[in-house]
C-alpha cells in the first residue's frame, strides 16, 4: 500500500488538487447537463452524487499511481494514466449509481460529461506547469521494443528526463532505462516517463541485487548530471567496477549545438569527471571589458595554459593578439587555430625566447601591448632539477624581462601565471617561480603613479592533461599495457581543468586591475580537496574499463628529485581572504625589496656561467628563505 500513497508534501498537494477537482468537474457537468435547472435539482442529489464520484476518484487515483511522477516531467504516459484512472472511476461511479437508484434521478449523460472535464481538470494544469517550467512540450510515448544495453541512471532530473525521452523516441535506441538513483530521498517511489526512481546512491547495491532477482542486469551507470561532486563520481566509479558495471555520463547540456533535438548519445567518463568542480558562477561582463579591444600579448602562447589562454581572450574580441612562444611546433599549432576560428581578429605569431632581453624590448616596443598575460615557464619538476640555471634563466630571469618591458613600456597589467609549487618549495622549478612571484610582487608595491602598470599573479596547482603532468603520463602507459607508475602511495596533488584554471585567472586579472587595494597580493584559485595520486591511477584503470593490480598494475617507484609528497597552495602565514568573486582568494606573502632582488639576479647571472649549483641555491635562499633543496 505504502507505494501508492503520496510520499512528499508536493504528491501530497497534487492528490488534494485532484480530489477537489473531481468535486468541481462533477459540479460543472451537471450544470453543463441541465443548465438553468441545475438549481432546482435537489441538493441532497448534488452533494450525494458528487461526494460519491470523489471518493471513488480519490481511491482510484491513489492504486493507479498517479502520484509517482513528477509535474515537471509531464509526458503523454502521465495523460494515459490519468484517462485510465478517469475511465476507472466513472464505470464504477456508474455501477453504483445504478445498483443505487437504478439512474432514475441523475442525468445518464452526466458520468461521460464529467469523464471530459475531469480529464481537462487534471491534465490541463500538469502540462500548463511543465510549459511554464520549460517554456517547450513534447509529446512522447515509451515504445515496447527492447534495447540493448540496460542501464541505471543516476540523478532524477532534467538530464534523465531528455535521455528517457530520447531514448522513447528513438527508432535505432540502443539502452533500455530500467531505473533512476536519486540524489535524494524525496524523489524515490516517483516516475518519469514511467521509469521508477529506485533508491538513492546510499543504496546501488541493493537496488542492483533487486533488479537481478527480478531477472534485469544493469551493465551500466550512466551520470545525469554535471555537478555530481568529484568525491561522488569516483566512489560511483569503484562502486560499478564492484558490481560488475561500466560507468559513463551524458554530454553536458552545454554541448548541444543545436538545441534539444540533438541526438544524446553515451559518452566514457573523463578523467575531468572524477573532479567533479561544480561550475563558478563567472563575472563575464568584467571579463569583456578587461580584453574587448585592447593589444593582448601571451607569452608561453603554445603551452597548455598559453593556448587556453589564447582561445579565451579571443572570445572576447581583443584588437590585437601576439602569440610569443619559444617552441615553432607550439607556436604554429596556435597560430593556425586562432586563424581558423577567428578569422577577422588580428593576431601575430613571434617566435622569442623571454630570456632574450634586447629581442623582448623590442617586441614589445613595435606591438606596444596593452595587457600582457605570461605563461611561459619551465614547469618539469627533474627536468629543471638536472638543469637548475636553465630552470632559473627562463622562470627568473624570463619573467623579469618580461616584467620590466611592461613597466618601461606603459602596459596597463602584466598577469603572471604560478604555481603551488613556490610555496615552501622544495625544488629549483618551485624557488624559481616564487622568485618571479616576488618580483613582480615587488614592482607591484613600488608604483607611485596610479597609471602605471599592475603587476598581477595568480597562482594555482596540477592542470588535468597539461604538458608533462601525470594524466597523459598514465594515460601513455595503460596504452602500453602498464606498470603505471606511482612515486608513493601517500602523494597527494591539487588538479583542475585547463578551462577552468584559464576561466578563474581571467576572472582574477579583471578583479586585480586597476584596483591597488590589492597590490603586492597574490590571488591564489581555490582548487578543492587534494586527490591521491594511487587513487587516480586506480580511478584511470578502471575508466578503461579494467582492474587494478589484475589487469594492469600499479608501480611504486619512489620520490624523484624535487618532489614533495603533498603541496600547499599557501605558506602558513599567508592569510587568505576570500574576494567577491567565487572560487578566487587572496594571499599576502612576505615581500622582497626591488634593489634587493636586483642585486641576486646579477650575480646569479654571473654565476650561472660558472654553473655553481651549490652557490646558485645560497643566492636563491636570500629571496626564498623557505626554500629546502631535497637530498
Amino acid at each position: 500500500m505504502k507505494r501508492f500513497l503520496p510520499t512528499s508534501q508536493r504528491s501530497i498537494l497534487v492528490f488534494a488538487h485532484d480530489v477537489v477537482m473531481t468535486f468541481v468537474a462533477f459540479v460543472v457537468a451537471m450544470y453543463l447537463r441541465v443548465g438553468e435547472d441545475f438549481i432546482y435539482y435537489s441538493l441532497d442529489l448534488r452533494l450525494t452524487s458528487a461526494s460519491a464520484m470523489t471518493i471513488i476518484a480519490a481511491a482510484v487515483f491513489l492504486f493507479s499511481g498517479l502520484y509517482r511522477g513528477v509535474w515537471r516531467y509531464a509526458s503523454l504516459n502521465d495523460l494515459l494514466g490519468i484517462v485510465r484512472a478517469v475511465t476507472i472511476a466513472t464505470l464504477i461511479f456508474i455501477l453504483i449509481i445504478f445498483l443505487w437508484q437504478r439512474l432514475t434521478e441523475l442525468p445518464r449523460s452526466v458520468p461521460f460529461i464529467n469523464w471530459f472535464i475531469l480529464i481537462t481538470l487534471l491534465g490541463g494544469p500538469r502540462f500548463i506547469y511543465r510549459l511554464l517550467k520549460d517554456r517547450r512540450f513534447d509529446f512522447t510515448l515509451r515504445t515496447t521494443a527492447t534495447p540493448l544495453i540496460p542501464v541505471l541512471l543516476v540523478g532524477a532530473e532534467d538530464g534523465a528526463e531528455l535521455f528517457i525521452r530520447d531514448m522513447a523516441r528513438a527508432a535505432d535506441a540502443n539502452y533500455e532505462v530500467v531505473g533512476i538513483i536519486a540524489e535524494r530521498e524525496s524523489r524515490v517511489g516517483r516516475q518519469i516517463h514511467n521509469v521508477e526512481v529506485l533508491g538513492t546512491i546510499d543504496n546501488i547495491e541493493a537496488i542492483v541485487d533487486d533488479l537481478k532477482s527480478r531477472g534485469i542486469s544493469p551493465q551500466r551507470l550512466v551520470l545525469t548530471k554535471d555537478d555530481i561532486q568529484g568525491t561522488t563520481v569516483r566512489d560511483l566509479l569503484e562502486r560499478a567496477s564492484d558490481l560488475g558495471m561500466t560507468m559513463a555520463r551524458l554530454p553536458r547540456l552545454t554541448d548541444f549545438k543545436s538545441g534539444f533535438d540533438d541526438k544524446i548519445d553515451v559518452r566514457p567518463v573523463d578523467v575531468e569527471d572524477l573532479l567533479g568542480r561544480p561550475q563558478k558562477v563567472l563575472d563575464r561582463e568584467a571579463m569583456g571589458q578587461l580584453i574587448k579591444g585592447r593589444r593582448i600579448l601571451v607569452t608561453g602562447a603554445g603551452g597548455s595554459i598559453g593556448s587556453e589562454l589564447v582561445r579565451q581572450i579571443c572570445s572576447f574580441e581583443p584588437d590585437l593578439i601576439i602569440l610569443l612562444d619559444y617552441g615553432e611546433f607550439n607556436l604554429y599549432t596556435i597560430d593556425m587555430e586562432v586563424a581558423e576560428h577567428w578569422p577577422h581578429l588580428r593576431h601575430e605569431a613571434v617566435l622569442a625566447d623571454v630570456r632574450d632581453q634586447h629581442q623582448i624590448e623590442q617586441i614589445f616596443s613595435d606591438a606596444k601591448p596593452e595587457l600582457v598575460f605570461h605563461a611561459a615557464a619551465l614547469k618539469h619538476v627533474p627536468l629543471v632539477e638536472a638543469n637548475p640555471f636553465e630552470g632559473f634563466m627562463t622562470n627568473v630571469i624570463g619573467t623579469a624581462n618580461i616584467a620590466r618591458a611592461c613597466r618601461d613600456n606603459g602596459v596597463a597589467a602584466m598577469v603572471q601565471i604560478s604555481t603551488d609549487k613556490a610555496v615552501n618549495p622544495s625544488s629549483i622549478m618551485g624557488a624559481t617561480k616564487r622568485m618571479a612571484e616576488a618580483y613582480c610582487q615587488a614592482l607591484d608595491i613600488s608604483l607611485e603613479q596610479p597609471s602605471a602598470t599592475r603587476y598581477i599573479t595568480v597562482r594555482f596547482g596540477n592542470v588535468l592533461g597539461s604538458t608533462g603532468s601525470v594524466v597523459p603520463l598514465f594515460q601513455k602507459q595503460l596504452q602500453n599495457g602498464g606498470p603505471l607508475t606511482v612515486t608513493d602511495e601517500n602523494m597527494t596533488r591539487y588538479f583542475m581543468t585547463v578551462r577552468e584554471a584559464v576561466e578563474l585567472v581571467l576572472e582574477a586579472s579583471a578583479l586585480g586591475y586597476g584596483d591597488h587595494a590589492h597590490q603586492g597580493k597574490i590571488f591564489v584559485l581555490d582548487m578543492g580537496e587534494p586527490v591521491r595520486i594511487i587513487d587516480l591511477a586506480r580511478q584511470m584503470i578502471r575508466l578503461a574499463g579494467l582492474t587494478p593490480d589484475e589487469d594492469i598494475k600499479i608501480d611504486i617507484i619512489g620520490q624523484r628529485p624535487g618532489e614533495k609528497l603533498f603541496e600547499d597552495m599557501f605558506h602558513e602565514q599567508e592569510q587568505l581572504v576570500p574576494t567577491r568573486y567565487q572560487g578566487i582568494l587572496l594571499a599576502a606573502p612576505r615581500t622582497v625589496d626591488l634593489a634587493d632582488i636586483d642585486r641576486v639576479l646579477s650575480t646569479i647571472k654571473a654565476t650561472g656561467k660558472r654553473h655553481d649549483q651549490g652557490q646558485l641555491t645560497a643566492l636563491i635562499q636570500k629571496i626564498v628563505p623557505e626554500y629546502q633543496p631535497t637530498q
